[in-house]
């Protein structure tokens, strides 16, 4: 919320990057969903092909470790290390998006367009119903 206020946007424009373990393969898995939006972490193992006993959470050592980033700033661009990518559907409501930028303080304006271009990630649904 607060940095919808700081953004004057609504919090389901911010695109929230989530990190998870896959414990199958030691892969970091990076959900990026509307901010108004919880991720089904067994749609997720789904999409993934696992069982939901193989993905884990991801703590902040790991989350820093793969992305290069610290939680709070992870950006959904610039790894360090290989990530899994999936963008929710939630975001393609709108026309304009705020990804983090690499730092909890920073961000950068986005389409839900040009995140895909940038990402390469896919379109899924794995936002709690």
């Amino acid at each position: 919320q607060e940095a919808a206020d700081q953004l004057k946007c609504e919090v389901s424009q911010i695109a929230k990057s989530i990190v998870f373990h896959n414990l199958e393969n030691d892969q970091a898995v990076l959900v990026i969903i509307s901010g108004d939006k919880r991720v089904d972490e067994k749609r997720v193992a789904e999409e993934l092909g696992i069982s939901r006993k193989k993905l884990g959470k991801a703590n902040a050592d790991f989350v820093r470790e793969r992305t290069g980033f610290a939680i709070g700033g992870v950006s959904p661009i610039g790894h360090i290390a290989k990530c899994m990518l999936m963008l929710d559907l939630s975001l393609q409501r709108f026309e304009t998006i705020w990804a983090a930028a690499g730092h909890p303080y920073a961000v950068f304006q986005s389409s839900p367009e040009t995140l895909q271009n940038l990402t390469q990630a896919h379109w899924i649904d794995v936002a709690k119903v």
